[in-house]
């Protein structure tokens, strides 16, 4: 059972009263020597630490224009103080988006500002020290990076890119965060976040193949390391094992295969998560993306194609170009990178594919915008289409959608709870209570309208709704993937009546 209070669902948002302190208890365990120094990080905290940290500071507001504009800009006006979930579900002041910032602003005016280094105590400068990093390991773990209070800041401050940078820093002095640094540590070496090894993942792949040819008589492919295919499909590895994820590789593998679209996965690039962000390690976020570079390459494949993963998204979509580029190998016809929905989306749009929405009628579904999605990147060739596209797809998979209400979706989209390298066991109470904003927003529509299924389209929003809906009075398996809705609509040729 858990030690903490699930908060109650209002009818209505409510701001919270402060209650100080009451989050300070909460940390992620710390990073193993081995996890930091396969990631090139100290194993534990170095010498003459407080110096170094201070050192690495400057190096990145030197390096970063933005983060130094950051935090100079603050004006202390309060529009984000509401606006993190973090702070409606847990009531810590030093949850609101400003608060956490001035963890780290207070010591960038320290070291790095006229006024901090001779009037400390009038511009709230702090110095560096053990008190400090303290704070900064729990309450920068506390930031999910979803970026919903800069969308919200007169001035467009990111505290992503804040908590980035001091992800980075507790790194560079030895003190890192288990769960981010193992994950990442494994993707390098073997190829994806779970540690399956190339014979695993052919393995698990057979067995779908089998699957859907009993499910629809239908031979559906899952092809693994092909050269001459055309697309290159990268997927989170929560794709190969996990419900409701393997459901939505299901339907890509059949988008694939009624368009006639050669595709393959690679067991070297089998993970499409890239939480090198999480960290702020522009160096691991490198590692991650050459591997799908060289495994496009490899297989000489034509376009590269992502599947549904919030962060992924984000990080292909703007950094793939610049991490690994140029990919003047691929088509020029085709964007790189893709999503799966752009490429689903195209199809239906060209009558490619023949869908029966009648076979979701067992559902009402609602849909999550995943922050990274609606914030951080964007789909199609026009404005929006991150948020009109998903929605499409959905539609022209089912006949009963309602969308949650507005001031909860598209860019004020509420975060997860889980995201931003947060989805572990050791932060359990931080997503329960992290996910009340959505929750309330799930309980409107399920109460006024008849939802019985959330739609994500993002790995880590899956996993996280599947662990936190029933502390909240929902089943786990209310979350479904949009390519689950699309594999239990699309007709496939040749398919066996059901």
């Amino acid at each position: 059972m858990a030690d903490f209070e699930t908060p109650t669902l209002k009818p209505y948002p409510v701001i919270p009263a402060i209650e100080i302190g009451s989050m300070a208890h909460s940390q992620p365990f710390v990073a193993k020597e081995d996890h930091q120094q396969k990631l090139g990080f100290p194993g534990e905290l170095v010498d003459d630490w407080e110096n170094v940290a201070v050192k690495k500071l400057g190096e990145l507001v030197d390096k970063s224009r933005a983060l130094r504009v950051f935090l100079d800009s603050c004006v202390k006006c309060g529009a984000c103080t509401d606006k993190c979930h973090y702070y409606l579900g847990t009531s810590d002041p030093k949850n609101m988006p400003v608060a956490r910032q001035d963890l780290l602003r207070s010591v960038y005016r320290r070291y790095y500002t006229l006024a901090g280094k001779y009037f400390p105590s009038l511009v709230g400068a702090r110095d560096m020290d053990k008190s400090v990093l303290d704070e900064w390991y729990s309450y920068f773990h506390q930031c999910s990076q979803c970026r919903r209070c800069s969308v919200y800041c007169p001035y467009g401050i990111d505290t992503a890119e804040v908590s980035m940078a001091a992800r980075e820093i507790m790194d560079t002095v030895g003190v890192g965060q288990k769960y981010c640094n193992e994950i990442i540590g494994k993707a390098q070496t073997i190829g994806n976040n779970l540690g399956l090894p190339e014979p695993a993942l052919a393995d698990t792949l057979e067995g779908l193949e089998e699957d859907i040819e009993e499910e629809t008589g239908v031979v559906v492919r899952m092809p693994l390391d092909e050269e001459g295919a055309d697309i290159l499909l990268v997927t989170p590895s929560a794709d190969f094992f996990a419900e409701p994820h393997v459901d939505g590789l299901i339907g890509y593998a059949k988008v694939f295969h009624q368009a006639g679209l050669s595709w393959t996965l690679s067991s070297y690039a089998s993970e499409a998560a890239n939480f090198g962000m999480f960290i702020g390690s522009y160096d691991n976020m490198q590692k991650l993306a050459l591997r799908i570079r060289e495994a496009a390459l490899e297989l000489g494949v034509k376009r590269i194609v992502f599947g549904e993963c919030g962060h992924a998204w984000r990080v292909a979509y703007n950094f793939l170009n610049t991490l690994a580029g140029p990919f003047d190998f691929l088509d020029p016809d085709y964007p790189v990178p893709q999503h799966i929905c752009e490429v689903t989306y195209d199809l239906l749009q060209r009558g490619a594919l023949k869908m029966d929405p009648s076979a979701n009628d067992d559902m009402v579904v609602t849909f999550h915008d995943s922050c990274n999605i609606a914030r951080g990147s964007r789909m199609g060739d026009f404005e929006g289409g991150q948020l009109v596209i998903p929605r499409a797809v959905i539609k022209a998979s089912c006949n009963h959608f309602v969308d949650m209400p507005a001031d909860a979706i598209g860019e004020g989209t509420f975060c997860c709870g889980g995201g931003g390298g947060l989805l572990t066991d050791d932060l359990v109470e931080l997503r329960v209570k992290g996910a009340l904003p959505r929750m309330e927003a799930l309980h409107e529509v399920t109460e006024h309208h008849g939802v019985t299924h959330l739609a994500a389209i993002c790995a880590i929003c899956k996993s996280q709704f599947s662990k936190i809906l029933p502390y909240y009075g929902f089943e786990m398996d209310q979350v479904v993937s949009i390519h689950q809705l699309v594999s239990n609509a699309i007709q496939l040729d040749g398919q066996q009546a059901q």
